[in-house]
């Protein structure tokens, strides 16, 4: 039988190449038990039943076993039913929590339907959570899936209980409801055929991703885009933008007014940008290393060749930043001083708290998703987009089925919900790597992770730090992020903004509502815990985005003049225009 984890080299533009996989004797048989698991994950939804099924098991026989909780929970219920009977006692909805915003919940008898839910909703979260012996990690599970069902019963779901889609019904004479029939048949047809509600309205290359650059570098990996400068003078210092690949570059080039890329430019910084490629099965052997050696370090050697030995302000978002500062500490373990500073966006570095993300990561959910992907070749995007929503469940989900298929109305298409459909794969070894080594085992954070020739140590990193978090992170909760603080000794600039893991980021000046909080931390000062931190930092009304700027030119030299696009005669040639041919590939 031929081994489909044969080592296997992809060849690289430009003399490079991707390391071979090391097959090992678990991945060398074709094994059937992959086979069977990769078929049943379709009627799962890439979701392990025995996983669910031990979290729910622990948490039954412990509380089968708990007469004295029983008893605590049984007056808890007979507690909240007294409250329901005295409206002085009625609960409100988390800030967060949309669904009942609607005048008409205020009155009768929607008020009493709304606060019923409210309290099962509050009783459950007690269930849940109170019951000795229970793993943690189970105990999460099941509070998890029992705020999943809730989402699902939600009185705001069904239009004979929502005021707001009565009222709508009543008033359009049931129009809002042929609407809503019609908008659910054309995201069947749209989910069917792949094509999108938004299709034609945003175009890379004609109203997103339009600052003007050229590719300058391109590998089977990344295509490396140099940009044009729009100021007579530049700092001499280049800024390299590393994005995640999770999803396509463009969230950080989306319309002129809110691209992160162009408003680096006007303000007088030469900027490279990775568009990293859209991976297939026949990149399944690509590991999470070869995104470092092969794709920043690659792009760092063309930044040399064209900008000369000038250092580098390096800028990693999301999965982009977690690569990056394993790049920065095995540069500086290797005495590589190239980087000038590195910027963190909504990225992690410790994952031994990574929020809910974490109940998708145990052992057994592991293992499935490793059989899916060696199946396929790729985690296929639909399958991350799933455990994403299922995280914010009343947000993603729930609030746009009653707005799309009970109200009829469809929401305003924006370039970030454009972005946000126009999906990516990641390949197996890297994803199964990303997974194991980061979420499970958090080998970065304790010194174990391997990059090159050995392993990497963040604290060894001295450049300064600064890094972006944003406050209703669900891929990338902010107490996460700021655990950089306990890696690293060295000087750091932590900013804490409004929004959500891509609005927080996408927070361009001008932008109603946007706040943050900044403070810094010179190398070898104390730690501050994250509720002291946020206690004790300035807010600033405002994008987060000048605040950045002006640091960078803190950490820069005086202007000089702008480089030349591409070295040839150092054989990085101008390809083509942006953004180039990776972004366009499905």
């Amino acid at each position: 039988m031929t081994d489909p984890f044969a080592s296997k080299i992809v060849p690289l533009k430009n003399g490079a190449s991707l390391a071979p996989l090391q097959a090992t004797s678990a991945l060398k048989p074709l094994s059937i038990d992959r086979v069977i698991h990769a078929a049943g994950a379709r009627f799962t939804g890439s979701l392990s039943p025995i996983s669910l099924a031990l979290a729910y098991l622990d948490f039954a026989w412990h509380l089968a076993n708990s007469p004295g909780r029983q008893i605590q929970l049984a007056c808890h219920a007979v507690e909240l039913s007294g409250r329901l009977a005295d409206p002085e006692q009625w609960i409100s909805p988390s800030p967060r929590d949309r669904r009942f915003d609607d005048a008409a919940w205020k009155s009768f008898p929607f008020n009493a339907i709304s606060q019923s839910f409210l309290l099962t909703e509050e009783w459950w979260r007690e269930a849940t959570k109170g019951t000795a012996g229970i793993a943690k990690s189970h105990r999460d599970v099941v509070a998890f899936a029992a705020r999943q069902v809730l989402d699902m019963y939600s009185p705001s779901n069904y239009p004979w209980l929502n005021p707001e889609v009565l009222r709508a019904t009543a008033e359009q004479a049931g129009l809002n409801l042929v609407k809503g029939f019609w908008n659910l048949a054309e995201d069947v047809v749209g989910s069917a055929t792949g094509s999108r509600q938004d299709e034609g309205l945003f175009v890379v290359g004609n109203n997103v991703a339009i600052t003007p650059g050229k590719v300058v570098f391109r590998n089977e990996l990344l295509e490396l885009i140099q940009y044009e400068p729009t100021t007579a003078a530049v700092h001499p210092e280049p800024v390299l933008v590393v994005p995640a690949w999770i999803m396509k570059y463009y969230i950080l080039d989306l319309s002129p007014e809110n691209s992160l890329i162009r408003y680096l430019v006007a303000q007088g910084f030469t900027v490279f940008c990775i568009s990293w490629r859209n991976p297939d099965a026949g990149m399944r052997n690509i590991a999470f290393d070869d995104y470092r050696r092969n794709g920043i370090m690659a792009a760092l050697d063309a930044i040399r060749a064209i900008c000369g030995s000038t250092k580098v302000h390096a800028c990693g978002y999301c999965l982009g930043g977690t690569i990056l500062s394993i790049a920065a500490a095995a540069m500086a373990r290797d005495r590589d001083n190239q980087l000038a500073t590195m910027t963190l966006l909504a990225a992690q570095t410790d994952f031994s708290e990574p929020g809910e993300l974490q109940l998708f990561t145990d052992e057994s959910q592991l293992a499935l998703l490793d059989d899916v992907m060696w199946r396929q070749g790729y985690l296929d995007s639909t399958q991350m987009a799933g455990a994403f929503q299922l995280l914010r469940s009343n947000d993603l989900i729930w609030s746009r089925v009653v707005k799309s298929y009970l109200l009829g109305k469809r929401e305003r298409p924006s370039d970030l919900m454009a972005w946000n459909t126009d999906a990516t794969r990641m390949p197996y070894r890297m994803h199964s790597e990303y997974l194991y080594q980061m979420f499970l085992h958090n080998d970065l954070a304790e010194g174990r992770y391997i990059a090159g020739d050995g392993p990497v140590a963040l604290q060894d990193i001295r450049v300064p730090i600064f890094c972006v978090s944003t406050e209703t992170d669900h891929v990338a909760p902010w107490r996460s992020v700021y655990k950089i603080h306990l890696l690293n000794n060295g000087d750091i600039t932590f900013v804490l903004t409004s929004g959500g893991h891509n609005a927080g980021i996408v927070s361009e000046p001008g932008h109603p509502g946007r706040y943050f909080r900044a403070s810094h931390r010179y190398s070898e000062g104390g730690y501050l815990s994250p509720d002291e931190w946020s206690t004790r930092a300035d807010k600033q009304d405002g994008s987060w985005w000048p605040r950045w700027v002006g640091w960078l030119k803190d950490h820069s030299d005086e202007e000089i003049s702008p480089p030349p696009l591409g070295a040839p005669e150092l054989g990085y040639p101008v390809l083509e225009n942006a953004p180039g041919t990776y972004v366009r590939e499905p």
